[in-house]
């Protein structure tokens, strides 16, 4: 994942109320990932209220406040579309969601005995992707093979970049974000 895919994504959810914390500052490509390796994005909500429903799976920022605290894995791959055949053909979008992971994950986050999924410890496993299928039947194939994989939620690209889009005022320095900025600059031009 190159860092503007993470640096987007960051400050999608800060700028949502999230507390983020990235899980490493390096890359790994000489060998196999770890557990705690394949978790991009750590983040908390603390204004999640305890009585929220679940989200749903496609998420926008109107459906940010029912997420408590998630895993996000970010797939950063602008030039492809997350189709049936592309997932089936592709078990490292996935690799977030075994079981290791996912132990390492309810490790990171405080333990509360009310949450409902003993497992994942109320864990929500995220995916942020560039796409998926327009038509029908291969969106709902995506979105059935996505949800069969264990992913609770997905967030496109496009949803994060409009999102904050209209949040950024052209007339306020950004200066201590890099991604803000251009964004900035962008709108304003």
């Amino acid at each position: 994942m190159s860092a503007i895919d993470e640096g987007i994504v960051r400050e999608y959810f800060e700028q949502n109320g999230f507390l983020v914390r990235q899980a490493r500052k390096y890359q790994v490509s000489a060998r196999r990932k770890v557990a705690e390796e394949e978790i991009d994005l750590i983040v908390l909500n603390p204004s999640w209220q305890r009585e929220a429903r679940k989200p749903d799976f496609f998420l926008f920022s109107n459906e940010l406040p029912y997420v408590h605290k998630a895993i996000v894995s970010v797939k950063g791959w602008h030039t492809g579309v997350f189709t049936p055949n592309m997932l089936k053909s592709s078990p490292e979008i996935f690799s977030f969601l075994q079981q290791s992971v996912l132990k390492e994950a309810s490790r990171l986050f405080p333990t509360d005995a009310a949450e409902t999924d003993p497992d994942t410890g109320g864990v929500t496993k995220i995916l942020v992707l560039p796409s998926l299928p327009t038509a029908e039947p291969f969106r709902s194939q995506s979105v059935d093979l996505l949800k069969a994989s264990g992913v609770d939620a997905i967030i496109s690209f496009r949803a994060m970049l409009l999102d904050l889009l209209d949040k950024i005022e052209i007339n306020q320095n950004y200066s201590k974000s890099d991604t803000l900025q251009v964004m900035r600059i962008l709108k304003n031009y």
